[in-house]
């Protein structure tokens, strides 16, 4: 228990580098320009002679002498071209006089009788080491002070400040230390599980590295973090170091290269020597496929260019130092398939993490973990909110109880009500509302249409999700209208049937109106796109074809960054894989247009009540369709 609450207490902050240059260096500057001017006045003042520091007036010799005899003066100084004397002026204030020189015996006689102290050096100049100090330290000291500011000042304007051109070999990490309220640990990340017990091994061995060195294991060297953008990499990474208690180190792989041949290597040799110097610690390098990319002498010069010299140094690092010592490196990419070999073997990233989209229970997890910054209305069914956001990322998750908020302060009320994270559901899949849009009665009618012709064929269908919604009302992102489909669970698979389903559900709205209206518009863009992409996937990728049988004819290129395929087959395989795919269009197309036939009267029911009302709720649509 005390181990637990030593944990839930544990603090961090975010530090700078401390080889960061302050950001208000104009201040500062001035501060100390402002400083040494001070110093110079209290020297002036204090050091020179005080008749130097009060104004001189110009006399006649027969005032000299009449000051003199009236007892005014009190010092004289007897120079070989003038004679400064301080005498008493009419206001009873010291005053310092000049006077010029004659041939007068006399005056030394009438200054020893009228008791004046003379001598040619009152009086008294500053010492010789303050003269000295006056003189040529402090002028020294000031323009050194000086050009040092100069210089810093023109080392950042080009690029010599924190990651600056000219700041050679400083690596600029990050380093979250403990005090500080930004403090995580696994229980900040919701919806991992699989992730969090591959990296619980990390955090165990750096507090009990004895346990497993008794036996002979070593820690792994690095840990490849891949996933999807927005899935929790860098929480994670942070919460391990959390969990641990050590120093974390955080820094970007675009970090690293930067201008000037070498500057990255040296950056990564930096950030290494502060690592095993704060060991144990956790490095974790973001983005690593910036600096990790496959290499290749295709490139001008061989390939030997920065980003492949800052891959050199970091390969030779990760060979160089101990795995015992507890230095562990943490990396995050969604382009695994970018990586050079080198980079992914046993001794360098000995072990990869995915952290995948989160599914359904990890979804309602997430948003509960975020819900918790938030006040909320208790009535709030988050299984309902996770079921209509598959595929949602923990950002997108994050973002959607976020517009929640917004919304219900737009509002006015004081928590967040479900409406008000289904409304915020909708503005992240179609955009905000588009209030003021106009649109014609006839256009409004089609939309109608179009939206009851996917609910109703989605409704007919055996295998189809359940329709949960139907607006057509526009929204920004361009749609004038959408029908929301929310699956009763999880799916991990889809059957061939539940794929074609899927198809006719899309093509339904663009046959509506070809019934109704005879003719057809550019409102099933959107559905034309995805019919086409998801019947050439069950060609191509699937194997839900009787001619290609499980031939795998298109090759995903990236996983997790939209998936991108490219084909590899000849131009006259394509060709027929394009024929394979407009028949299953054509037959998805002629069975929504049959199911819409059979059901034509609630056809128009069901679009003249959506036409009047702008949304209504799956219920309210089952209870006509059914009634």
């Amino acid at each position: 228990m005390a181990d637990d609450k030593n944990k839930n207490n544990r603090k961090w902050n975010l530090n700078l580098n401390l080889n960061s240059e302050n950001p208000d260096n104009r201040r500062r500057t001035a501060y100390y320009l402002l400083m040494a001017l001070s110093v110079l006045m209290f020297l002036n003042y204090f050091a020179l002679p005080s008749y130097m520091n009060r104004s001189v007036e110009e006399v006649t010799y027969s005032t000299f002498l009449d000051q003199v005899n009236g007892g005014d003066v009190s010092e004289v100084k007897l120079e070989d071209t003038q004679i400064t004397f301080v005498a008493t002026d009419d206001a009873g204030d010291k005053q310092v006089y000049v006077t010029g020189i004659i041939e007068d015996p006399t005056l030394v006689t009438r200054l020893e009788e009228a008791d004046v102290t003379f001598s040619k050096d009152i009086p008294t100049e500053a010492s010789p080491i303050v003269s000295l100090l006056v003189s040529w330290v402090l002028p020294l000291l000031l323009f050194w002070g000086m050009g040092n500011l100069l210089a810093k000042q023109m080392t950042k304007r080009m690029g010599g400040g924190a990651g600056g051109a000219l700041s050679f070999g400083k690596s600029n990490a990050k380093v979250y230390v403990k005090a500080g309220d930004d403090a995580k640990t696994f229980k900040d990340v919701a919806g991992q599980d699989e992730a969090k017990e591959a990296l619980s091994e990390i955090v165990d061995y750096l507090h009990q590295p004895k346990k497993y060195q008794d036996i002979g294991a070593q820690n792994p060297k690095g840990i490849l973090l891949v996933g999807p953008p927005g899935t929790g990499k860098t929480l994670l990474a942070r919460a391990v170091a959390g969990e641990a208690d050590v120093p974390f180190f955080s820094i970007s792989g675009s970090e690293f290269v930067e201008m000037f041949v070498g500057r990255g290597a040296a950056k990564v040799r930096d950030l290494f020597k502060e690592a095993n110097e704060k060991a144990p610690c956790i490095v974790f390098i973001d983005e690593i496929d910036t600096i990790g990319k496959k290499r290749d002498s295709g490139g001008y010069g061989g390939g030997n260019d920065e980003r492949e010299q800052t891959l050199n140094q970091l390969l030779a690092e990760m060979d160089g130092f101990e795995a015992n010592k507890g230095v562990v490196i943490l990396a995050a990419t969604n382009r695994p398939e970018s990586l050079d070999a080198a980079l992914l073997r046993p001794g360098r990233f000995d072990r990869r993490v995915p952290v995948e989209l989160p599914d359904l229970a990890g979804r309602e997890a997430i948003l509960k973990v975020h819900a918790k910054k938030y006040k909320m209305d208790p009535a709030i069914d988050y299984n309902t909110i996770a079921r209509a956001t598959s595929g949602a990322s923990g950002a997108e998750l994050a973002n959607i109880i976020n517009e929640g908020g917004l919304r219900a302060v737009r509002e006015g009320r004081t928590s967040v009500t479900q409406n008000d994270l289904e409304e915020s559901v909708e503005t992240v899949i179609a955009g905000y509302q588009r209030k003021n849009a106009v649109i014609s009665p006839k256009e409004k009618e089609i939309v109608s249409y179009h939206e009851i012709g996917h609910a109703l064929v989605a409704a007919k269908q055996t295998e189809s999700a359940p329709v949960h919604k139907i607006t057509i009302i526009p929204r920004t992102s361009g749609a004038l209208g959408y029908t929301m489909q929310i699956e009763e669970g999880e799916k991990s698979l889809m059957t061939k049937q539940e794929l074609f389903n899927k198809i006719v559900t899309l093509a339904g709205g663009r046959a509506a109106e070809e019934i109704v209206f005879g003719s057809i518009t550019t409102g099933a863009s959107n559905d034309i796109e995805q019919m086409t992409r998801m019947a050439r996937a069950m060609i191509t990728r699937y194997g839900m074809s009787d001619t290609f049988d499980m031939m795998q004819i298109e090759t995903q290129t990236n996983k997790y960054l939209g998936g991108d395929t490219s084909m590899n087959v000849s131009a006259g395989m394509a060709e027929q894989v394009d024929r394979e795919v407009l028949d299953i269009i054509k037959q998805a197309h002629e069975k929504a247009i049959a199911i819409l036939n059979e059901n034509n009267q609630k056809l128009h029911e069901l679009s003249h009540y959506l036409l009047v009302e702008e949304t209504i709720t799956g219920a309210e649509f089952m209870k006509i369709l059914e009634n």
